[in-house]
């Protein structure tokens, strides 16, 4: 099994908290990702804060190997390690050029907090089996 990666989403977006129980309910094996708030400690301690300050307030992913997926680079690797049509998705998806991509996904993210809101709570309480997924 690869090894997990985190998932790094703005704790104060409606959308990105979709996104987190859409990666939750959709990773079969339980363990390809770990979750944190850009707004936490995690994020902080394993981003050097140069990179940090150039990232977009949405969401990021960090590789295995290290590296820091950001955008529609980050969805698409998200899709693919998810499996199942996920992954179908994902690689139909990385057919389309990045800046392509980027484009749409800049969109809904300027808009996002206006088509999907805030969470109204935003610390959900969460089974014990999915709060050890989370990171502070």
């Amino acid at each position: 099994m690869p090894p997990t990666e985190i998932l790094y989403y703005d704790g104060q977006c409606g959308l990105c908290h979709r996104g987190v129980k859409f990666v939750l309910k959709h990773d079969r094996s339980g363990a390809a990702f770990r979750f944190a708030p850009l707004q936490g400690v995690t994020f902080q301690a394993k981003v050097p804060s140069d990179q940090r300050a150039a990232l977009p307030d949405t969401m990021a992913v960090q590789t295995a190997s290290g590296a820091l997926l950001i955008r529609s680079e980050a969805v698409v690797h998200l899709l693919r390690r998810l499996g199942g049509g996920w992954k179908i998705t994902g690689a139909m998806l990385a057919i389309v050029p990045r800046p392509l991509r980027d484009l749409g996904y800049n969109f809904v993210a300027r808009t996002r907090h206006r088509l999907f809101g805030r969470p109204d709570d935003l610390c959900p309480v969460l089974p014990a089996e999915l709060r050890a997924r989370f990171d502070p």
